[in-house]
């Protein structure tokens, strides 16, 4: 490679890091900040919601939830090879979602970003202490 060449390479490789981080800035200030919303009812989760846990060791796992009017809940979780499922109940206190599940119980916080989007973001407990994390959005 001459170094004519290498100089060419060399700027459309910072060119390229260039546009790809003043993009990335871009989309993350139309994300804007995310405030916390206050749930009054259980009823107003109803529905589906998609999203990741991220388990113990730095795992990954898409998980389906359907919420229920009464609080009931199911989860179905897409692991590698397998699938596997769970059942629970939330029930709101002080705006906050509090969890009791089959293999574990925990929080959730449903917050809401400038364009309206609205994620729940999940931290439980379970039975044998080890921690797991999830975000999840609702589907339409």
């Amino acid at each position: 490679m001459t170094p004519s060449s290498r100089r060419l390479v060399g700027r459309i490789l910072a060119v390229t890091v260039i546009v790809g981080s003043s993009v990335s800035l871009v989309g993350c200030a139309s994300i804007g900040p995310v405030t916390p919303v206050a749930v009054s009812d259980v009823k107003s989760l109803s529905g589906t919601w998609e999203g990741t846990v991220y388990l113990p060791g730095s795992e990954r796992d898409d998980v389906t939830l359907t919420i229920r009017d009464d609080g009931s809940y199911d989860v179905l979780s897409k692991r590698g090879l397998g699938v596997s499922s769970g059942k629970g109940h939330i029930v709101i206190s002080d705006g906050r979602l509090a969890i009791e599940g089959e293999r574990g119980r925990g929080v959730g916080t449903v917050l809401r970003n400038r364009a309206g989007d609205v994620v729940m973001k999940v931290d439980m407990t379970l039975s044998d202490n080890s921690n797991l994390s999830a975000e999840l959005w609702r589907t339409r």
